[in-house]
């Protein structure tokens, strides 16, 4: 605790204290601890849990004592009902904040008559903490500004004069060594599931894995009830581009054997289940790990990124699920990412396995964001955006140390915030060492956080408001520095949701570990399609849709992207040296695909032993002895 905090909190309990003998020392404690047992903090929709109100009393304190202020959260699998108290708290999530302006807000209770929960339990007065508070024409030191130095140049790490395909982007993350490591898992897997059947296992092979995950692609481009549903042959399905990468039944066989981890590594950490040695994350490590590291390796964030929360949606019987009733996905895994604030990439992310050894944890909120960011890969001078789930003097004061910036909205409780009538626009704040505190009047009151903003700057913003004629009109009002560059650069993870929901491949599935395989998927597909965007921007031409990049996508994964015909020498041979037969003595047994347009086809020629169509619509066959026809297929 620093001198002038020190005197602070001295003078306030001798000030109210002084006449106040042991006994009554005791019966205050206890009024805190049988209070904290009763009511509970209200938090905010973007902080997801409600946290007990021993954990929201003690952050009350956080900038006296540097405490995190989480210790004891720990989301419930299953939502009960709490008592509400009268204490503020900050509501809006920010990516519904980044649209109005406002990243958070101050609601208070609605209870006539009855004292704020804080006020009741404190030893002192919140009217003595409301005394630090300045007001917009006090003038601010504007503190050092941040000197950026990353560890990569920031962007794509590939080389910019590069032409890559969706498929050379995507497999960046899913590479052949990542495929082969699944594919032999799942090999072993589908034999073990077959053991004593009287039909054995068929390894599935690499090119059947690929045509597998473009249908997969291919499901989140366009939806179906169920997987079945793709290869009915009825006049409202009837899709035939399924049908042509691989039969339904193939599908299911390959989708009811996928697995990540070595069955036998998978059975000896099953014997562990119960001991500390136990890991939970056995079945997706391999591919969980990879995914990761390839994320880190394709890209290096700029210089603004953000941290916030995900959802894998899921209602399975796992204990690794979550409930987050403020979230649009309420049930599912949760994961922790941090992304860059301009483009949305993932640049890193772990899974939340619950609440771990309180000894070795300083509190999830202050946990997640010292482990994703990392100085070491990053670099400094980053300027961190986080919500008020993770603001907190020792956390900023910590990344501070690192030389990483950060800001962000905060809880009303850990500034010893008293809710005032103020018009709107309304701009005043406090600093405590290298933090700043500052609370704006929107509609609502919004309290932020720096490192490395000054109180106000000049900044104005505009607002409809409802005159006292009833008119509506456009009106400008100051606005902190804080708040703008918050809701600019907030929405990295909202923007990285935003692009995997639109096409999202993840669909339901009896084993847990498979919904995270579908995830990864999704991350791959989006980062490579922003690699693809800023390699395009880099070189001055025109980007893909992301729907467009995906539908290339999957051609090039399910082997029937339009390549063009092969350059070969004309046949020197007389026409009828050239003559077409079935490749397995049966028109519908053992096709191939064609080497012009990579249909399958039961045709091929006798003399140059290549798979050619032969049929009205496409005559591959002629196409490909005929000079004249092969220079305008190379011509198109």
């Amino acid at each position: 605790m620093d001198a002038c905090n020190k005197e602070m909190v001295d003078s306030v309990m001798d000030s109210s204290e002084e006449s106040v003998n042991s006994d009554e020392e005791q019966d205050k404690t206890k009024e805190w601890d049988d209070f904290s047992d009763k009511d509970s903090v209200a938090s905010s929709d973007s902080a997801e849990e409600e946290m007990s109100i021993d954990d929201g009393l003690e952050t009350l304190l956080d900038e006296f004592t540097d405490a995190s202020g989480d210790d004891d959260w720990n989301p419930e699998v299953t939502p009960q009902k709490k008592k509400r108290s009268g204490l503020s708290s900050v509501s809006p999530s920010p990516a519904k904040s980044s649209r109005s302006g406002t990243p958070s807000s101050v609601q208070s209770g609605k209870s006539k008559g009855r004292k704020s929960s804080v006020s009741r339990s404190l030893p002192f007065s919140l009217s003595i903490l409301e005394q630090k508070w300045k007001s917009a024409d006090e003038p601010d030191v504007e503190p050092t500004q941040p000197i950026f130095r990353p560890k990569q140049k920031p962007g794509p790490r590939l080389v910019s004069t590069a032409t890559c395909s969706p498929r050379q982007y995507f497999e960046l993350f899913f590479s052949k060594t990542v495929m082969r490591t699944i594919l032999a898992n799942s090999n072993a897997y589908g034999a073990m599931r077959q053991e004593g059947s009287k039909k054995q296992w068929e390894d599935i092979s690499l090119e059947d894995l690929r045509s597998f995950i473009a249908l997969v692609i291919y499901m989140g481009l366009l939806k179906c009830f169920k997987l079945t549903d793709y290869w009915r042959r009825s006049k409202i399905y009837n899709l035939p581009y399924p049908t042509q990468i691989m039969s339904g039944r193939k599908f299911m066989t390959i989708s009811k054997a996928l697995h990540l981890s070595d069955p036998k590594v998978d059975a000896e950490n099953d014997k562990k289940r119960g001991t500390p040695e136990y890991d939970r994350l056995c079945k997706i490590k391999p591919l969980y790990q990879d995914m990761r590291d390839a994320c880190k390796a394709s890209f290096h964030p700029s210089q603004n990124i953000s941290i916030d929360e995900r959802m894998v949606a899921s209602k399975a019987k796992n204990g690794l699920k979550q409930y987050m009733k403020n979230k649009p996905t309420k049930w599912g895994y949760k994961l922790f990412v941090l992304a860059d604030s301009l483009c949305g990439y993932t640049w890193d992310f772990f899974i939340y396995e619950g609440k771990i050894c309180a000894e070795k944890s300083k509190g999830i909120s202050y946990d997640s964001v010292m482990s994703l960011a990392n100085e070491k890969l990053l670099g400094s001078g980053y300027k961190l955006f986080v919500d008020n789930f993770y603001t907190s003097p020792k956390l900023f004061r910590d990344l501070l140390q690192k030389k990483i910036w950060a800001c962000g909205t905060v809880r009303a409780n850990r500034i010893g915030h008293l809710k005032t009538v103020a018009p709107r626009g309304n701009i005043r704040w406090f600093r405590e060492d290298d933090l700043l505190f500052v609370e704006w009047k929107d509609r609502r009151d919004v309290l932020m956080c720096s490192t490395f903003h000054k109180a106000f700057n000049g900044d104005s913003i505009k607002r409809n408001v409802k005159g006292t004629d009833g008119v509506w009109a456009i009106q400008d009002f100051p606005v902190p520095g804080a708040v703008l560059d918050y809701n600019k650069h907030m929405g990295g993870v909202d923007l990285s949701d935003a692009l995997i929901s639109f096409y999202t491949v993840l669909h339901k599935t009896r084993r847990w570990y498979r919904s995270f395989f579908y995830h990864f998927v999704d991350i791959a597909v989006v980062n490579s399609f922003i690699l693809h965007q800023q390699m395009a921007k880099m070189n001055n031409q025109k980007p893909l849709t992301q729907k467009a990049f995906r539908e290339a996508l999957v051609e090039e994964l399910g082997g029937t992207a339009p390549v063009p015909a092969p350059r070969h020498i004309p046949p020197t041979l007389t026409p009828y040296s050239h003559l077409p037969k079935y490749i397995s003595g049966d028109s519908s047994i053992g096709r191939r695909k064609c080497r012009i347009c990579c249909y399958k086809t039961p045709v091929m020629c006798v003399t140059c032993d290549v798979p050619l169509c032969f049929v009205p619509k496409r005559d591959c066959f002629t196409s490909w002895h005929c000079p004249d026809s092969s220079s305008e297929n190379e011509t198109e």
